[in-house]
């Protein structure tokens, strides 16, 4: 049985909460878990205390028996220091898409041709 320590759901609507979880994980996202392992509220401020609150040591101890953590998860643990994320590189992610590209060179032009008018 694969386990994943992720997030689940909670709170209403446009005012979401969620309990960091350790579930089978082919189980759905809200649905049967083994363990609360503590929460996250993005309605608090970055700088809050409450934002985030986990069980490191349960945390500790599912990782060891072979649960992963999701990437958000890792995040968090990441922050408390229990865990390591590696740093991600996607340069290509950062490039404008192909119509921005095309208008940034159709501008580019007309500047050209304005500045050789003169």
């Amino acid at each position: 049985m694969a386990l994943k320590i992720r997030l689940a759901r909670g709170g209403s609507k446009k005012r979401p909460y969620y309990h960091v979880v350790v579930a089978d994980a082919r189980s759905p996202r809200d649905g049967r878990f083994l363990e609360k392992l503590g929460s996250w509220n993005p309605m608090l401020a970055k700088d809050d205390a409450k934002r985030v609150e986990i069980d490191a040591e349960r945390i500790k101890h599912w990782i060891d028996n072979g649960a992963q953590p999701t990437d958000r998860v890792l995040r968090f643990l990441n922050e408390a220091g229990v865990a390591t994320r590696e740093a991600r590189s996607n340069p290509v992610k950062a490039k404008p898409g192909k119509k921005a590209q095309e208008r940034a060179a159709e501008k580019a032009q007309k500047a050209a041709a304005d500045a050789a008018a003169e």
